[in-house]
């Protein structure tokens, strides 16, 4: 069966909680250092899907391969058309260029739900990984924030990036 990216469903909760904690008790993109709960997670869920923006799975074979969402960059109204990215992908996906077809989809769901800008804050300045999937799928460095959280002893990065969607700043949004 092909790969398919699709709206988030209750019953793929197990394996987004599956796949995040492997990157929170394994990697640097989340400065998470506890593993949420499958409650918190769908309550997380719940939060974006309750403000009407994108929460996708990819899907291969019938197992749940990566998730991605976003949700306002902050909770000021001016920031209303603003925001941030998160993307993670189980480890049996990694390298296979289903990151790209995942966040490429999620653009689009932005999009569409009215975001003009998204914003990646990508932990670790080390993780080419997530730094290169942004890059490939149009989003530009913006900066660097030095040693801003400590993970697994040592003081991490974070990197910032983004990438305008439709008609961006050209415009006074309706």
């Amino acid at each position: 069966m092909p790969l398919t990216i699709r709206p988030s469903r209750d019953e793929d909760i197990a394996a987004i909680t599956a796949i995040y904690a492997h990157h929170v008790l394994h990697g640097t993109g989340t400065f998470e250092t506890e593993p949420p709960s499958p409650a918190d997670m769908a309550s997380r869920r719940a939060d974006v899907l309750g403000k009407n923006l994108p929460y996708l799975v990819a899907e291969e074979n019938g197992e749940v391969l990566g998730f991605a969402y976003c949700n306002w960059f902050k909770p000021r109204p001016a920031y209303r058309f603003s925001a941030e990215d998160s993307i993670y992908m189980s480890e049996s996906a990694r390298g296979k260029g289903l990151g790209a077809k995942l966040l490429a989809a999620l653009s689009q769901a932005a999009e569409a739900a009215g975001v003009r800008k998204l914003i990646a804050v990508i932990g670790d300045s080390a993780n080419a990984g997530s730094i290169g999937v942004h890059r490939g799928q149009g989003f530009t460095h913006v900066g660097v924030l030095k040693d801003c959280g400590w993970k697994f002893g040592e003081w991490r990065d974070v990197v910032l990036m983004e990438k305008v969607l439709g008609e961006g700043s050209t415009t006074r949004p309706e």
